[in-house]
């Protein structure tokens, strides 16, 4: 039997699961506008807790979104992860952001595309088979009206950009999953489980998330 904490940071949504054995027994999230992670994070980690029954030395492994997604919200989320394994002397695990927001999409045939919102049309994307094995890794693009023209088959679009990316994808083979909008703790649960299995872990002291892109500050413009 095992334990492990989720934690993901990586978009608007704080979330935080306790899985036993790669399933979701408890899952406390919360997405809104002004990323509220700083403040939440800590608490959702203590009520799930509570909530649970399970107490912190119960735990086997903390698993934390790897990224690509928001800078700030990797960080925290990264920085609270490393602090649990340090004390409690357990392995940390490091979750592909998009494959957590590609497992939401439950199909059958096609492709699953994630997407995540990198500003302008550019995004943050992957491509997975209908199994969930990843079929062209992880990049940033900007996204056209030639984007994904050379596959034939039924593509599946998930994440935060359907409101900008749709009007500009139109083919009929198309198909945007509008409810899967943000990845979830309460989904990383079997993927983290299946690496605790095969101690697919990452070294606490030197892990950093996945940005994909530098982080750039923007200066406020002079007057």
């Amino acid at each position: 039997m095992s334990f492990i904490l989720n934690i993901e940071t990586a978009t608007k949504n704080c979330s935080v699961s306790i899985a036993k054995n790669g399933e979701t027994i408890l899952c406390k999230e919360i997405a809104e506008e002004g990323y509220s992670h700083a403040e939440k994070l800590h608490v959702f980690i203590e009520e799930a807790i509570a909530e649970s029954g399970v107490s912190v030395q119960d735990l086997d492994a903390i698993a934390v979104s790897q990224g690509p997604g928001s800078y700030t919200g990797l960080r925290i989320g990264v920085s609270a992860a490393k602090g649990l394994c340090f004390a409690l002397n357990i392995p940390l695990i490091a979750v592909d952001t998009l494959k957590t927001l590609a497992s939401q999409a439950k199909v059958s045939d096609g492709k699953i595309i994630p997407m995540l919102d990198a500003r302008r049309m550019e995004v943050y994307s992957e491509i997975f088979n209908a199994d969930l094995e990843v079929e062209r890794a992880i990049q940033a693009e900007i996204i056209t009206e030639d984007s994904f023209k050379d596959f034939s088959e039924k593509l599946y679009f998930v994440g935060d950009c359907a409101e900008k990316c749709k009007p500009v994808l139109t083919k009929s083979n198309f198909v945007f999953l509008e409810e899967i909008k943000y990845p979830s703790a309460k989904d990383m649960s079997k993927i983290s489980y299946d690496k605790y299995q095969k101690s697919d872990t990452v070294d606490v002291a030197y892990f950093e998330p996945y940005y994909l892109k530098d982080f750039m500050m923007t200066l406020p413009s002079k007057k």
